[in-house]
Formats: structure tokens, sequence, C-alpha cells
């Protein structure tokens, strides 16, 4: 019989809020986390808006002499996965730390820190790069700082497939408990792109909405007037747990993961398949795995960038995967509110899909004002909706043509 996995803790830290409660409450409230960027000077540049994280303070969470050997996506998944953990009440003790893993996805990595010390290097020479520079910047230092944090000496691992990371190191986590490899697992992803670099490669490849004006309105996912995402930060952690072992310990169960799905493109560096294939094999994958029709599906969040091209053929997508049913689902993009999380983006929403599972209610698509004639299913557009939602997919897809699915399920004994 394979093992359930279910979800025991959530921990979200975004451009609408420094919590899980926080951020679910404004997600509910159909809140705008764009704003102008304050980290760097953007004089010059194409793009000036974005969903900066606001107020975070990592020494809630890290001591000051740890903060040199972290770059911001770091510290962002050590605040995220600390949430997670608490919320699940699990103890990381030595008797169980071999037994619990941690996989964590990042697209870019500390963009922050390369930017800065590739600076030291032509302002000072070598001798001003930082000893900390690389364990600071490259992807896997987000999972080995939490595994260190927690203890946990299980699997250890980190995806790195743009968009999709985060979505893998999730599904990826969910099979490491399902053949009894771990009894739990810290996953999600995390991101910090929001620099000089970050923004102005993204603008140049014309991917951001230049919406510079209106910022709260930019990122308007499945709208005729979209003209690109807005680039977002944060971080987004679950606990998962094989549910003999959080029943044995009286674990509270957010929701059930139930099926994974992969797919590749095989198509274009960035655009997506012009006939949707890679994205309809991944979530017809992912129901495969869970062994579900697909009119069982009631609800999906969408990757739903804001881009011209990925809405319209997520949409199609979508339609030839459910078909009718695609017309009586709701599915919504909470990337209307907290932007692109880039590599974060998976688990940032597949907190977000639990939560819903739990407590039965939906975000809405917020911006959505003109409906693209091609974008016509029902987006849950600008109010959160109650419902009743037993399975919910989120969708993650990435550059080079890589994407993920992930099936959760509303807990029941």
């Amino acid at each position: 019989m394979t093992r359930r996995v279910v979800v025991t803790g959530v921990g979200l830290l975004t451009a609408v809020g420094l919590d899980t409660v926080e951020t679910w409450r404004n997600l509910l409230a159909g809140k705008s986390g764009v704003e102008p960027i304050t980290h760097f000077d953007t004089t010059g540049f194409a793009v000036t808006i974005a969903a900066e994280v606001k107020g975070f303070d990592p020494l809630q969470f890290i001591e000051k002499k740890e903060l040199k050997k972290m770059g911001l996506f770091i510290q962002f998944a050590l605040a995220a996965s600390q949430q997670a953990v608490a919320q699940s009440g699990l103890q990381i003790t030595p008797d169980i730390a071999e037994r619990v893993g941690v996989h964590i996805g990042s697209g870019i990595g500390g963009f922050d820190v390369i930017e800065r010390e590739h600076t030291a290097l032509l302002q000072g020479g070598p001798r001003k790069i930082s000893p900390f520079f690389i364990p600071a910047s490259i992807v896997n230092l987000a999972a080995g700082h939490v595994s260190i944090r927690h203890g946990a000496k299980g699997p250890n691992s980190a995806t790195c497939t743009a968009c999709s990371s985060s979505a893998h190191a999730v599904g990826d986590a969910f099979k490491v408990i399902q053949r009894s490899a771990a009894d739990v697992m810290i996953c999600g992803g995390t991101e910090a792109a929001i620099t000089p670099m970050g923004v102005g490669g993204f603008a140049a490849m014309r991917a951001l909405s230049t919406r510079n004006n209106e910022p709260e309105r930019a990122s308007r996912p499945f709208d005729k007037e979209r003209d690109g995402f807005v680039i977002g930060e944060g971080a987004g952690m679950l606990m998962l747990e094989g549910l003999d072992f959080a029943l044995q310990r009286g674990a509270p169960i957010l929701a059930e993961i139930v099926g994974y799905g992969m797919s590749g493109d095989a198509f274009h560096i960035t655009a997506p398949d012009e006939t949707a294939d890679g994205a309809v094999r991944a979530m017809r994958a992912t129901m495969t795995d869970a062994g579900i029709l697909p009119e069982q599906v009631s609800y999906i969040n969408a990757h739903g960038t804001s881009t011209p091209y990925n809405d319209r053929l997520e949409t199609l997508a979508i339609k030839k995967v459910f078909g009718d049913h695609a017309y009586k689902m709701p599915v919504s993009s909470t990337k209307s509110m907290t932007g692109h999380l880039l590599g974060g983006a998976g688990g940032v929403e597949a907190g977000i899909t639990a939560l819903i599972l739990r407590d039965q209610i939906i975000p809405p698509t917020i911006n959505l004002e003109n409906p693209d004639p091609d974008c016509d299913l029902d987006y849950v557009p600008n109010q959160a909706r109650k419902a009743e939602v037993e399975y919910a997919l989120s969708n993650s897809f990435g550059f080079g043509g890589t994407n993920a699915a992930l099936l959760l399920k509303r807990y029941a004994e």
C-alpha cells in the first residue's frame, strides 16, 4: 500500500505578508504587494516596480554574525522554514533527525551577493572578495542552512529548474516520504532576485510589465491588457509528513498531497510550446499519479504569470486536460498579488493551495477587468470565493520547458 503524505505546516513570506497568517489574510482581501522598487536606484531602468518583501527583519530569525554567510534568499528560506516547523509542532530530536530531510528550490540563488562581490572585485581586486561569497550565493545553501538550523539529517537536496524549482522540490519531497526514505521533509522554495541584474535582465527579455505608474494594477493574469509579469521575492515552505508518523504524534493536518507530475516541452529556451503539450502532460501525469479523474479536480492554482503567452497557453492546456469540466472549475492566480517569485513560486503556491483546502475559500485573481477572449475560464475575478474544494491542482512552468504540477486533497481520515 502506498504511504499517504500530509501537510502539517506552511511558512509563507511574501510581498503581502511577513508570515503565513498575514499573507493568507491579504490574499483573501485581494491586496496587491506590487510597489515601486526600493532595493536599488531604478534610474534608467525600463521597469521600476516589483513585489518586494517589506519590513523583513532577519535578526528575528538569524544571529547577526551569521548574516554575512547568507544571501537574502537563504535568509528568506530560514524564516519561512521556521514558521512551517513551528506550525507543525514537531521537535526534531536526535532520535528522528536522520528521518527528517530538506528539499528546497531556487531559480536564481544569491544574485544580490554575486552583484555585491563582483563590484568589490572590480573596485578593489580579488583580495576584496568575501570568503563567504560562494556559500552565501549558491542555490543549495538554502537547504543546507535549513538542515543545519533544524538538525535535519535525512535526504538533503536543492532543485534549480527555473520557475518550476520549488514545485519540483515539493514533489520530490513527497516522493521521498511516499517511498519511506524519510518520515518528514521540510520543502519548498525561495527567491530574492529583485536586484539591478535581475530586474534589468528580465526587462531586457521584455518579460516584465512596464506599468510603472500603476504598480498595484501591473500583475493582471488572464486580462486582455496584461503586458508581462511582475518580479516578486520571498519564500514558501511546507512540512510534509507520512500520515502514519503525523497521526502517531498528533500533528495538525492541513491537507494531503496525493499527486506529482513532470514533463519537458523540448521546444524553446523561454517560450512555451504553442500546443501547450508539456503543460497538458504534466497535469495528466499528476492525476494519474493520484489515481483520480479530471472531473474530480475542484480548483487550480494557475501558474498564471500575467504574460501574454503563458496565460493563453495555460488556459488552452486546462481545456485540453479537463474538457467541459474546465468551465465548471474555478482557476485563480495568486501571482496577481504576490508577483512572480520565479523559483520560489511553486513553494508559495503549494502552501496557499494547502490553506485553500483547509479553509475552503479561494483567493481571487485581482486586476481581471477586461477578460481576454482566449482566456475564458472562471478565474475568480477580484474577490475571494467560498467553495467546496476536494482536490486542488497547483501548476508551475519554467524556462527551458520544464513543467511541474502538484495535486493536493482535502484531508479526511
